[in-house]
């Protein structure tokens, strides 16, 4: 995250955002304001990640190639997750979102909330091909690490809701 200059003060203002609008917003999706703040904070940490500009970008003007590298449409070699690099780092990035989404419990909203954020690989990597500015890169393999995260995040939170589930029943 060196490279990426404005990621830490982008989380910090999701997180503030997160507390602020947490009530307002889990009374208008019917979840709990926990829930939608985690929801809030995963969606401001990705533009913070990925739509801020790069450092070079900001301090010698670099700009983006204005191309897309389509080099891998695959997932990813096992080798590329035991380390921190950027895949995993572009997998860790959507597995608080596809949690918070497996969490909702209401139907019309989780597919809503899904549709949107199977979306947002798409619309970031088209933002960084049309912004040189940024001096972003755009990768297809980006949006299936992407999508790969959000695919884990949301088992567990389907995982999570069930085992709640389970144990309200219970008790």
């Amino acid at each position: 995250m060196n490279n990426v200059p404005w990621f830490w003060p982008g989380v910090l203002v999701s997180l503030l955002v997160g507390v602020m609008l947490a009530i307002p917003l889990g009374h208008a999706f019917r979840v709990r304001p926990l829930l939608a703040a985690v929801l809030l904070v995963s969606f401001g940490s990705i533009l913070a990640a990925t739509l801020t500009p790069l450092r070079d970008a900001l301090e010698s003007g670099a700009i983006g190639t204005g191309i897309c590298d389509f080099s891998r449409v695959g997932p990813p070699p096992l080798e590329y997750l035991g380390y921190r690099n950027d895949v995993s780092l572009n997998i860790a990035l959507f597995i608080p979102l596809g949690l918070g989404i497996g969490l909702v419990g209401n139907r019309r909203l989780t597919g809503i909330l899904l549709l949107a954020a199977i979306a947002l690989p798409f619309v970031i990597e088209t933002i960084q091909l049309l912004a040189p500015v940024l001096a972003r890169g755009c990768q297809s393999s980006d949006v299936i690490d992407n999508l790969i995260g959000l695919s884990i995040g949301l088992a567990l939170g389907v995982c999570a809701r069930l085992l709640m589930r389970l144990l309200k029943r219970s008790s």
